[in-house]
């Protein structure tokens, strides 16, 4: 596709339509003066191409630059000043060859592309003379190798220079653009912003489903589960109604039918009861006439003596006699038992003080005897010492120390004591000998007595240990038993204590009592079941009062005044009930809780209170009572205000934001009405202060009398473990006894005696022969000091200086021992003394436990003889009141028959009266029933009616109410509870109707399916991307494949050119060192035989060539229909001209060359040659013909040294010959 024909009209410098025809299929040529139009040719190319950019590298950005122009108005000639308001550039391409056609457009011999402009700014384009768009255009030019974006086909001066500045990776940049991975790179970089924005769509739609869709999902299908469960619950509403309205439309109608039955006998009933009670009071009337007669006959009977009455006295008097003294009998049998177990306790203290004295003799013994060893050991160590010292003293002085002068002091006077000390031993030892024949002697006289006296005593020694086995089996009896006097005691004590103190707040109690005999309130049961937890009581019970208002308990009871007597009940019927039928003794004023209206004081006006007198309180806050007495303590208490004075009063009671009744602390009343009433205290004051103190008491005595009941059981319960504690003790004590007595018969017998001399004999003869053995013992030790004391004073007079130092020596040693052994004896003693002492006072406590003993049981004694003389005095009194009763007795059996009498007609009359109320009773209930029963007859109809106005499928279905198979059965259903239920259902519901969105099945249906579409957008962008991304990888290993082939070839083509543009020199491309064809080329020159290390070195025509050579390598591995060139020679002399002329020929055959110049080296070579002038404002072309390129193509083959013209009929059949061509703008 090659251009044929390039028409301008009003573009630029040609104002009018101007066809420029006749171009060369194979090398064109423009030149002209500057500013004769030959640029604007160019311009109008690049304005149908649409090219916006002429730099090397890419852009998006459309530009007017390359047509020289600001705007789109410069480009319409004179700027539509000279009458031309448009511009239009149209260009007519050769399209014979079918092979390199255009896609879409092989049955188009000619392709005309045309763009226009107009003065208001619009563009638009036409293909064959139809409407197009700039996409259109572009893509039918980039399908046949010209890449409008990128237009390598077109070679400006400028890009020669760019091309030498490049650095590796921007060379590496133009070869893949010559294979065609620059384009990829192009998809490549859209397809990973498409991938950007698929994943930004991608948390785009995350975002949407996670923030608004699954939330308003999730909510939808929680209000679509309401709203299923509100329309499930309102059908079974439905049905639940219509049951209960079935159910309560058949009770109605029963209770219809049966009120008017009930009503009929009502109305017998009471006509009989109303002739009943006419028949009885007839009765009473009558036997109150005969009371009065029998009354008068009895008095006369009584008139007659006071005989009785004078009994009756001294039956009294002996009746308070008795009980006086039954009561000390009490008294004293309670003292007795005290003294009982008195007596037991000091039994008990003096065995174990009787214990204790023999472990203490024991322990007493044993200290004296570790005393005296300790002592004699002491004493023995101190006499050695003393003598020792007595020794030294003679030995240095001549002289003893000692001041007894029967002594004599040193060697010798200590032999002379041993000697003596030996003899004496040995004189000791024969009396001891001799002793022991004359025991001997003795032994054997009594032994044999004292054989005959033990077989004689046998027997009651044998009777002491039965005795003895006895008290020891009783013992462990008693010991199993558990029994123990100290937690007997205490239980009788617990009860004693309790029974005191219940006795003394009974007493209270009825003292308080008496003084509160106002608040006796008591009534008789009106009729049967009568609830009497509905009647309260009276105020004054009701109130309860915190000590700390105590002080305010008269200005209470003012403030309450008689409606403190009050009594407080459930309702008026129960007022009514007492009323009528309660018999009370005095008037009483009821408050019923259900009716009694209060005026409480408003809290508006309590601020106000609280403002003007802090001190103020309303009474209703200073006392306590139940929740349910809060309408009666507000009606008495609720506004009335209780002030500290008087001025308090009168500053709160005519305020006018107040205006409340007051009472003072004194019981002074202030009315806002301007009344004052006060000055003396009512007779009643401090009632509510005696209520108080009796409720104390009642609360304590019921704590005190609980725990005597409990005391009393814990006694109960134990007493049975005592008796049989007791009854073993007593055996156990005369056992005890017997073993005594026992014990001092075999002491006092003569067997007993005779034995224990033998004994004692015997123990004597030991005594003795252990005193010998020790006596023998002491004379060697005595010997041997002898025989020491003989050789020390051998050793004295032979070395007098080392026996002084080791006497000296050994009293060093002994008065060690000596210091010692005085703490040991001091301590020892100490203890000894102490025993001795407690020894003593434990005999002067026995002593004295035996005399308090003696004396308990001597007035133990007294007391139970004097109980015995009281106990005789009651009985003798008792039958004296006996004989009084029976005279008594005689004297009124006389006026029984009155009395009995009297009390049976008495009985007579109260039943009748009794019956007479209950009548009345009955009456005033069968009215009322009478009348209950019409009108809950009459509310039955009503109802009736109402349901079957309401529910007019009552008249259709009613037929099938309560039966059987039918939906409107009841046998097995709870109606109350079916009844509750569906109230309970329709409260739901009515309160789920506001919450219910009944909308929700339609918008969660829309919701859904915009979830299903963005979850299937999501997968599907998730494929695209995968597949993407996929496509790129593999489409990297092919770029490099054609990286490398394209390299390859162009490295050949480039060398080759450069050859042939400056013979006998060489170039090539190489990756720079230590780096791959992927990261960069840089250009390598030979020029001759050197190879230069830089382009620096090279002149500027060398640079140029190189630069031209690399571009005519690219564009001849990817050759393109057409080339434009804009003085590429600009830079070369002459000759290198003329070769780039020939380079043209020779190797781009096939191609449309368009080249601007103004050398005659270059253009002189080109078939076809244009020249401009600008004439009389408007730019002029001419087209010369130079030769045939087919002419010139044969004649260089067959002598390529030859260029010669060719006519001008060669020339033209040049032009008109088809081939494709290529417009390159320079």
């Amino acid at each position: 596709m090659r251009i044929t024909e390039l028409v301008l009209d009003g573009f630029k410098s040609y104002p009018v339509r101007t066809s420029i025809s006749g171009w060369d299929s194979s090398f064109n040529a423009i030149t002209g003066l500057n500013g004769s139009g030959k640029s604007n040719i160019l311009d109008s190319i690049c304005f149908v191409l649409g090219i916006t950019n002429l730099t090397t590298i890419p852009t998006s950005a459309p530009t007017l630059r390359q047509v020289r122009a600001s705007n789109l108005l410069d480009l319409i000639y004179k700027r539509g000043q000279a009458g031309v308001t448009r511009a239009s550039v149209t260009i007519v391409f050769d399209n014979s060859d079918k092979s390199k056609a255009p896609v879409g457009f092989e049955a188009h011999p000619e392709i005309s592309v045309t763009r226009q402009i107009a003065l208001n700014g619009t563009s638009k384009y036409l293909i064959c003379g139809h409407r197009s768009t700039q996409a259109a255009v572009q893509n039918l030019f980039q399908s046949v190798q010209l890449n409008i974006n990128n237009p390598n086909f077109l070679i400006m001066q400028g890009k020669i220079t760019k091309v030498l500045n490049m650095r590796p990776q921007e060379i590496l940049s133009m070869i893949e653009e010559a294979a065609g991975t620059s384009m990829f790179e192009e998809k490549k970089d859209k397809a990973v912003k498409t991938m950007a924005k698929k994943e930004k769509r991608l948390d785009e739609i995350q975002d949407l489903l996670k923030e608004e869709i699954v939330p308003k999902l999730d909510r939808l299908r929680e209000e679509k589960r309401v709203f299923l469960e509100f329309q499930k619950k309102a059908s079974e509403l439905e049905r639940l109604s219509r049951l209960v309205v079935a159910w309560e439309w058949l009770e109605v109608v029963r209770k219809l039918k049966e009120g008017g039955v009930a009503v009929e006998k009502s109305e017998k009933r009471l006509e009989k009861a109303v002739e009943g009670k006419a028949r009885m009071d007839k009765e009473v009337e009558r036997m109150e006439k005969d009371v009065v007669e029998i009354e008068k006959r009895r008095e006369k009977e009584l008139a007659k003596g006071g005989k009785v009455a004078r009994l009756e006295q001294e039956q009294t008097e002996l009746a308070k006699e008795c009980s006086k003294f039954e009561a000390q009998v009490d008294i004293m049998a309670g003292n007795i038992k005290d003294e009982q177990t008195r007596v037991a306790q000091l039994e008990t203290n003096a065995k174990e003080l009787a214990s204790s004295r023999k472990e203490r003799e024991q322990s007493s013994k044993q200290a004296a005897h570790q005393f005296a060893s300790l002592k004699a050991s002491y004493d023995a160590t101190t006499a050695s010492l003393k003598a020792s010292e007595d020794l030294l003293q003679t030995l240095l002085t001549g002289i003893s120390s000692s001041s007894d002068e029967s002594t004599s002091s040193g060697f010798m006077g200590q032999l002379a004591k041993a000697k003596e000390l030996a003899s004496n031993l040995g004189t000791e030892a024969e009396r001891a000998k001799a002793r022991i024949e004359h025991l001997q002697k003795e032994l054997k006289e009594k032994e044999p007595r004292a054989k005959k006296a033990a077989s004689e005593g046998t027997g009651l020694v044998s009777e002491l240990e039965a005795a003895k086995k006895e008290r020891a089996t009783l013992e462990a009896a008693l010991g199993k038993l558990g029994w123990d006097e100290d937690k007997e005691t205490q239980l009788r004590e617990n009860r004693d204590v309790e029974g005191k103190a219940v006795r003394k707040l009974l007493e209270e109690r009825d003292a308080i009592k008496s003084n509160l005999a106002q608040l006796d309130f008591s009534y008789t049961v009106p009729h049967r079941g009568f609830d009497q937890s509905q009647v309260k009581g009276l105020v004054a019970n009701l109130v309860s009062l915190d000590e700390s208002n105590f002080h305010a308990a008269t200005a209470l009871e003012v403030a309450a005044g008689g409606r403190l007597y009050n009594v407080v009940v459930q309702d008026e019927n129960v007022g009514s009930d007492l009323i009528k039928g309660g018999q009370m003794r005095k008037r009483v004023t009821f408050i019923p809780l259900n009716k009694i209206k209060a005026s409480v004081a408003s809290k508006e006006a309590l601020r106000t209170v609280s403002k003007v007198s802090p001190k103020t309180k309303l009474a209703l806050s200073m006392v306590g009572y139940d929740d349910e007495l809060n309408a009666a303590m507000e009606y008495i208490f609720g506004n009335t205000l209780i002030c500290a004075d008087s001025d308090e009063a009168k500053l709160v009671t005519f305020h006018n934001e107040i205006r409340m009744r007051s009472v003072t602390l004194e019981g002074d009343v202030y009315s806002p009405e301007g009344t004052l009433s006060g000055g003396s205290r009512s007779q009643g004051a401090g009632i509510l202060v005696k209520v108080q103190q009796l409720k104390k008491v009642e609360a304590e005595l019921k704590a005190r009398q609980q725990a005597l009941d409990r005391a009393e059981k814990e006694f109960d319960h134990a007493k049975a473990a005592m008796d049989k504690c007791k009854q073993a003790k007593k055996q156990l004590d005369l056992k005890a006894h017997e073993v005594g007595l026992l014990e001092e018969r075999v002491q006092e017998s003569n067997a007993t005696r005779i034995i224990s001399e033998v004994e004692s004999i015997k123990t004597n003869i030991e005594t003795l022969k252990q005193t010998i053995v020790e006596s023998k013992a002491k004379q060697k030790e005595t010997q041997a000091e002898c025989k020491r004391i003989e050789k020390e004073m051998d050793e004295f007079k032979n070395n007098r200086g080392s026996k002084l130092d080791e006497i000296k020596a050994e009293i060093k040693k002994k008065k060690g021992e000596v210091s010692k052994q005085t703490v040991e004896v001091k301590t020892l003693q100490r203890e000894v003394q102490t025993a001795e002492l407690e020894l003593e006072q434990m005999e002067k406590d026995i002593a004295s436990s035996g005399v308090e003993l003696a004396e308990a049981r001597t007035h133990l004694a007294k007391t139970e003889n004097a109980l015995q003389e009281l106990k005789r005095t009651v009985k003798d009194k008792q039958n004296e009141l006996k004989a009084i009763e029976a005279k008594i007795a005689e004297e009124t059996k006389m006026l029984t028959s009155f009395q009995d009498e009297l009390d049976a007609l008495d009985r007579a009359i109260k039943a009748k009266r009794q019956e007479i109320v209950d009548t009345d009773m009955a009456v005033t209930e069968l009215k009322l029933e009478i009348e209950r029963a019409k009108k809950d007859q009459k509310n039955a109809a009503d109802a009736v009616a109402k349901l079957e106005s309401r529910f007019e499928w009552i008249q259709d279905e009613y037929q099938t109410f309560g039966k059987e198979g039918s939906q409107y059965n009841f046998a097995n259903v709870n109606m109350n509870g079916m009844k509750a239920k569906c109230q309970k259902l329709e409260e739901e519901q009515n309160a789920a109707k506001k919450k219910v969105n009944p909308k929700v099945l339609t918008m969660i249906d829309s919701v859904e399916k915009k979830e299903k579409e963005l979850i299937g957008m999501y997968r599907q962008v998730l494929k695209d991307k995968s597949k993407i991304e996929e496509t790129v990888a593999k489409l990297d290993d092919y770029k490099k494949d054609a990286l490398q082939k394209t390299w390859e070839t162009v490295n050949v083509e480039f060398g080759n050119i450069f050859a042939e543009l400056l013979p006998g020199n060489f170039s090539k491309l190489q990756p720079p060192e230590k780096m791959d064809i992927t990261q960069g080329l840089e250009v390598k020159v030979r020029l001759g035989t050197v190879w230069k290390a830089s382009l620096t070195e090279l002149s500027g025509g060398q640079r140029s060539l190189i630069a031209l050579s690399l571009i005519m390598a690219l564009l001849h591995f990817k050759p393109a229909p057409m080339y434009i060139l804009d003085e590429i020679d600009a830079a070369l002399d002459l000759s290198h001209t003329e070769n780039i002329g020939r380079l043209f020929r020779t190797r781009f055959k096939g191609s449309q060359f368009i080249v601007v110049s103004l050398k005659d080296g270059l253009f002189s070579n080109a078939n076809v040659l244009f020249r401009a002038r600008f004439r009389d404002g408007t730019s002029i072309v001419e087209r010369t013909s130079q030769r045939s390129a087919s002419g010139l193509y044969d004649k260089e083959n067959a002598q390529p040294k030859t260029a010669s013209g060719t006519g001008s009929k060669g020339r033209a059949a040049a032009i008109s010959a088809n081939g494709a061509g290529l417009i390159a703008a320079a």
